[in-house]
């Protein structure tokens, strides 16, 4: 299962937002610097309205989603590449995700202590894009001291990762992440073997204060917390190519321990249709590439996980390793289809029900079927 790991610097509501994702209290949220240590691991039901759609057609109950780990990581500090408040034991942690949920504190509080002193939600981003930026430097200078005698020695992969590493050198030290270098497909292979920090796919989620979600989620940049919002989503934008997310994960502690309906009363009494996190979940969900189809029946509706971009064959494997051994076809329904005509035999009138081969690729929404022989 491939993870997410929440980062950000001290007291910006990581753990806090852990807590939320995970629907449990199992991460220490605190009113000081480096309440956790170790990380906290949950797995993370993947919210899509489309299953109670696709079970109310089948006239099941049983409805299985999807899932995601998501893993909360210490804060981060200024100088955590040079060991800094246990930096390089927290940047290891971060190395064994494959994605990262930045964190960002928007809102004021004087009763909850900002590491830096005060609230500039800029300023945060770049310290911790900075300490990923030299971990991986002192890293690529590393492994290049490591290859140049091998390439010396004529060993064509060596010479190949080095030519890799020397168009990351002069990136990281003009302090860009290595995630906007641009590389050619076998060149981004190389770097992928790099494990670089600044490498791995990224979400800003903007924690604000319970007031202010409402206006902010309708669009509404006005006042100090609109403007720190705008400034991250602009800079995420033309920097990163990466998207920001408004959370409150004061409300969001606030959820987890009411039963559905009450939730969506509450939300319903703030102004707001969804807290924030059910949009980030599924972010979080395409960031790490993951795409979902759907099997259903009376016994169960299930969304399976998959890759963008993989096969039917390799789609029929996550069920059952003999569905992709013994793979003959599969019968293949768009969401969007049978939600509309309501059953599988009006999609088959309508001729919305196709079979398809070995070479189709999998759509996000695909209501399947496998033909197999094993």
């Amino acid at each position: 299962m491939l993870r997410a790991g929440i980062v950000g610097l001290p007291n910006v509501g990581k753990s806090t937002l852990f807590n939320a994702v995970t629907k449990t209290r199992k991460a220490q949220a605190a009113n000081y610097p480096f309440c956790t240590i170790d990380p906290n691991v949950g797995i993370v039901t993947v919210p899509d309205p489309r299953l109670d759609v696709l079970a109310g057609i089948s006239r099941t109950r049983k409805m299985i989603p999807a899932t995601i780990e998501i893993v909360d990581i210490a804060g981060l500090v200024r100088g955590a590449s040079q060991g800094e408040g246990l930096g390089n034991q927290f940047l290891s942690h971060i190395r064994e995700v494959d994605a990262i949920v930045q964190v960002v504190r928007c809102f004021e509080d004087t009763d909850i202590h900002h590491v830096s002193g005060s609230v500039d939600p800029l300023r945060d981003i770049e310290v911790i894009l900075t300490e990923l930026i030299l971990a991986d430097l002192a890293s690529v200078t590393k492994q290049k001291e490591r290859l140049t005698k091998t390439a010396r020695a004529g060993d064509k992969k060596a010479r190949a990762e080095i030519a890799v590493i020397e168009k990351l050198e002069p990136h990281l030290n003009a302090g860009k992440p290595a995630l906007t270098l641009e590389l050619g497909d076998e060149e981004k292979i190389i770097a992928r073997g790099f494990f670089l920090l600044s490498g791995k796919p990224t979400i800003f989620a903007c924690n604000v204060k319970e007031g202010d979600l409402a206006a902010l989620a309708a669009g509404d940049r006005a006042g100090t917390v609109g403007e720190r919002v705008r400034q991250v989503e602009d800079y995420c934008a033309a920097h990163l190519g990466a998207e920001a997310v408004i959370i409150s994960a004061q409300i969001e502690s606030e959820l987890i321990d009411l039963e559905p309906a009450d939730q969506r009363e509450f939300l319903k009494d703030l102004g707001v249709e969804e807290s924030g996190v059910g949009k980030l979940i599924r972010a979080v969900y395409h960031l790490l590439g993951l795409r979902t189809y759907f099997t259903t029946g009376e016994k169960e509706t299930r969304a399976w996980t998959i890759h963008a971009g993989d096969k039917a064959p390799a789609a029929a494997g996550v069920i059952h390793s003999d569905f992709e051994r013994g793979f003959i076809a599969a019968e293949c329904m768009a969401y969007a289809d049978l939600s509309t005509l309501g059953s599988e035999a009006k999609c088959r009138e309508a001729g919305k029900l196709r079979i398809e081969g070995r070479e189709y690729t999998v759509q996000d929404g695909d209501v399947l079927e496998f033909r197999f022989n094993v």
